[in-house]
């Protein structure tokens, strides 16, 4: 899908208030997450390559929020072949 903001997801499809974008720069893929219920997360947070998500979901431990999922390489992937087609 796409808006306003560039290409998204729905991390957790019961959610719609939240979604992960993406975009391929410099040879990676990048990510940055939107949520309606704290639009100044958007303005926090910037892009981040996803080999830096990497390396802060291997230390990650926490139980509520789930890097894997809410970063998705093979779904922005898809999504970024999709729109250059």
């Amino acid at each position: 899908m796409q808006d306003e903001r560039g290409l998204y997801y729905y991390p957790n499809v019961a959610n719609k208030r939240i979604r992960t974008y993406v975009k391929q720069e410099g040879g990676q893929i990048w990510f940055r997450l939107y949520n309606a219920d704290d639009p100044d997360l958007w303005e926090a947070h910037g892009w981040i390559p996803f080999d830096a998500i990497e390396k802060a979901a291997a230390r990650y431990s926490g139980k509520q929020f789930d890097p894997a999922v809410a970063y998705d390489l093979q779904l922005a992937r898809a999504l970024i072949s999709e729109k250059s087609q």
